[in-house]
């Protein structure tokens, strides 16, 4: 452990670690999305359905803001109590989302290629992702 806390000491031991660490986190988030979401985002974006798209890439932007402004602590373990933490407060985002829309479900309309719900979805997850990320600095 001693040999992994010497390499992070150095900038580009810290990079390569963080990016590590960043690229499990988003395929983990990711899961975890898929989860909640009441259709399989890469099997939809597979066929073609560009709402998927729009909302899913909104999340990663959303889960990568959050993630860059955990990296700006020195120490690997505050990165990820705070990634987690700025996460969760997206998902719960994300779900009160869905809860407060109480015209359409905003999962069913993405599911049935509405653009237009994709494209807002996309909106609100990086929004919402850069005022997390602001209030972790």
């Amino acid at each position: 452990m001693d040999t992994i806390d010497q390499l992070l000491a150095f900038p580009f031991g810290h990079t390569v670690g963080i990016l590590s660490l960043s690229i499990l986190e988003l395929v983990v988030f990711l899961a975890c999305f898929e989860r909640l979401t009441s259709y399989r985002c890469w099997g939809e974006i597979a066929e073609g359905n560009m709402a998927a798209a729009l909302a899913t890439g909104g999340k990663i932007a959303g889960i990568c803001l959050i993630l860059r402004s955990a990296a700006s602590y020195p120490d690997t373990t505050d990165f990820m109590k705070w990634s987690c933490f700025g996460v969760l407060l997206l998902f719960v985002a994300y779900l009160l989302f869905e809860f407060c829309t109480p015209v359409f479900k905003i999962d069913e309309e993405i599911k049935s290629r509405n653009t237009a719900a994709g494209m807002i979805s996309c909106c609100i997850s990086v929004s919402l992702a850069l005022v997390i990320a602001a209030c972790m600095v």
